[in-house]
């Protein structure tokens, strides 16, 4: 009958006659292999997908974009491995997806934060890749991208990388588009988004933390022998210049050069450029920050130039970027990007090599060859205090000028994890003031919360002060500002009235960082934790305390009134006087927060009247 049905149709198809449509709906559903009639539906009922085809689940971020490849020969390098620039046009691509998908309009890539790739990727395993939009501001985006592999044949899954790129939303005549606000849902995203304001920062002041490093280093010469004593290789011979035609298969869907196939690229120029210090076929290890300073139409040729900056031990940067220009007999370059890249070299047991030593070139050479220098100390910093969990970071970091904005980052980062927290219970409630508890595997932490009559901002600025904190918290015989970092970083050494098992004093060195809300909604933020000085020693006559992570987050509620809320992540010597508040053993905890808010509503006219001065 099915096939009787089939001739049938293709017989009328050829002469031209029409087909009425429930005799092409049944014709249908009989090839498949079905004879009954369409199951009747009530009004507003979606139809079941089966398999694959199935709808996400609501709860899903509306903006992820998961895209998973079979890595191929032609995906590969020599040793079988997924070349890294052909999982960097992955990355692009599903990153700007999720952009896209929040933005409703074309976007393109204006950077790509520093990647660390913990791992390789054999021909014949599956690469996954997850993004999500984790923030919007004005017309950019931060865009998170986690990436993973899995073994088909082991079932085993391991993570890769995680990057943040932020992209940029663009209207039909190329102006920027003022973007939606994004609205988390999950405690990850929550945290995501909160901390996202934290990494913009970080970006911005990215520069400035390099120019102060090397303004406050010592001006070293290159040695010219290198560790085995035979003569340093000269960084000229490690150059590469090569030319790329930007043809229609390189650009994306709104004509430009695809930003992915320009990080390709440029990727494979260093591998060229480390392949000639070391002799040997590199491993590429961290790449720090793309940075597309304009765009490249098809038509366009670009010009990648790589050179090794410096090489240390065990890994050597390069530096690459990328110039554009219309025609053949152009002279004037357009500067497309740039970016840092550190390799290294594995022997058959995946271990390090020792690399030769650069000798770097007068000048501009030598510029280069201290910048990588200070590069390298600035991420072994930013690896040690940002990239590591909460957990894992000892309490008091040793601060100075080149970790000063990866400890800030951490600093107010780790409170507003804490603030996101969705397990929150609540402990005790008296009059005012709420007491909240919140347990995990190591730590006890507390949040005690109420609603004062004063604005956000004066509260603000009366509690970020830990020198008036003494005014009304009886536990603070004093604070001494001793380093003002800048406008939002202050470090103080505080000496607390509680006497230790010693029976002396306790003192703190802590850093206080403040921030203003980013955008509507957000929080005003005072975050504390412990840092060492070498101006501060432990001294005899005090037992040197620690504080992991605690502060002050302030939410304006009206007008006139905010909800003024701390929080405090528990040390093990803090932890009898929290579980005694909680018991209700004690009520210091409110007998503070009460004599918080005299505090406030007492100065809050002063502070009126000093602000009006000005």
């Amino acid at each position: 009958a099915t096939l009787l049905l089939s001739r049938c149709l293709l017989k009328m198809v050829k002469e031209n006659i029409v087909v009425p449509e429930e005799i092409l709906s049944f014709c249908c559903n009989g090839l498949q292999g079905s004879t009954s009639p369409p199951c009747a539906r009530e009004p507003g009922e979606r139809e079941e997908v089966p398999g694959a085809m199935a709808s996400p689940s609501p709860t899903r971020n509306p903006t992820e974009v998961q895209m998973s490849q079979l890595v191929l020969p032609c995906h590969t390098n020599h040793r079988g491995e997924l070349s890294t620039g052909q999982l960097l046009k992955w990355i692009d691509t599903a990153a700007c997806l999720s952009a896209e998908r929040h933005a409703g309009c074309p976007c393109v890539t204006a950077s790509m934060d520093d990647i660390y790739f913990e791992h390789t990727i054999s021909v014949g395993q599956v690469v996954n890749i997850k993004a999500k939009v984790n923030r919007a501001f004005n017309s950019s985006m931060e865009v998170g991208i986690q990436v993973s592999y899995e073994d088909l044949c082991s079932g085993k899954h391991c993570s890769i990388c995680k990057a943040y790129a932020t992209f940029v939303a663009q209207g039909p005549s190329g102006c920027k588009v003022k973007l939606k606000p994004l609205t988390p849902q999950t405690e990850e995203e929550k945290i995501e988004h909160s901390i996202a304001a934290e990494r913009r920062r970080m970006r911005l002041v990215n520069k400035d933390t390099l120019k102060d490093l090397l303004t406050h280093s010592p001006h070293e010469t290159a040695e010219l022998e290198t560790r085995d004593g035979s003569v340093a290789v000269p960084a000229e011979k490690t150059r590469v210049e090569s030319v790329e035609l930007v043809l229609p298969p390189h650009a994306n869907h709104q004509g430009n050069t695809f930003g992915g196939q320009i990080m390709a690229w440029m990727e494979n120029v260093a591998t060229i450029a480390a392949s000639r210090l070391c002799h040997a076929h590199p491993t590429l290890r961290a790449i720090e920050m793309f940075h597309f300073r304009g765009p490249s139409q098809v038509g366009d040729r670009l010009v990648l130039k790589a050179i090794v900056n410096n090489a240390f031990k065990n890994s050597m940067e390069v530096g690459v970027c990328a110039e554009a220009y219309g025609q053949e007999m152009s002279i004037s370059r357009r500067h497309i990007n740039s970016a840092f890249m550190t390799f290294v070299v594995l022997d058959h047991e995946g271990r390090p090599c020792t690399l030769p030593m650069v000798a770097p070139e007068p000048g501009d050479g030598e510029r280069r060859y201290r910048e990588a220098s200070a590069r390298k100390k600035i991420r072994l910093d930013r690896k040690y205090v940002v990239s590591c969990k909460q957990t894992e970071v000892p309490l008091s970091v040793p601060w100075d000028q080149s970790n000063k904005v990866y400890l800030s980052y951490n600093n107010v980062s780790a409170l507003k994890m804490l603030v996101a927290k969705a397990n929150w219970t609540l402990a005790r409630e008296k009059e005012k003031v709420r007491m909240y508890t919140l347990e995990e595997d190591k730590f006890l932490s507390f949040r005690i919360e109420m609603t004062v009559r004063i604005t956000a901002g004066q509260a603000f600025s009366l509690l970020s002060d830990l020198r008036r904190r003494h005014e009304w918290d009886s536990h603070y015989a004093s604070a001494e500002l001793v380093q003002q970092v800048d406008d939002d970083d202050m470090i103080y050494h505080v000496v607390s009235q509680k006497l230790s098992r010693e029976n002396k004093p306790q003192d703190f060195v802590i850093l206080a960082s403040r921030r203003k809300p980013c955008s509507k909604g957000d929080p005003y933020v005072v975050a504390f934790r412990s840092v060492t000085l070498p101006t501060h020693p432990a001294s005899a006559s005090f037992t040197r305390g620690e504080t992991i992570c605690s502060g002050f987050c302030i939410w304006p509620e009206s007008e006139e009134t905010s909800k003024v809320a701390y929080y405090n992540q528990a040390t093990p010597g803090y932890l009898n006087y929290v579980t005694t508040n909680v018991a209700g053993l004690s009520s210091n905890f409110c007998a503070t927060f009460e004599a918080c808010e005299k505090f406030l509503l007492k100065n809050k006219e002063d502070l009126i009247m000093q602000l009006q001065d000005l």
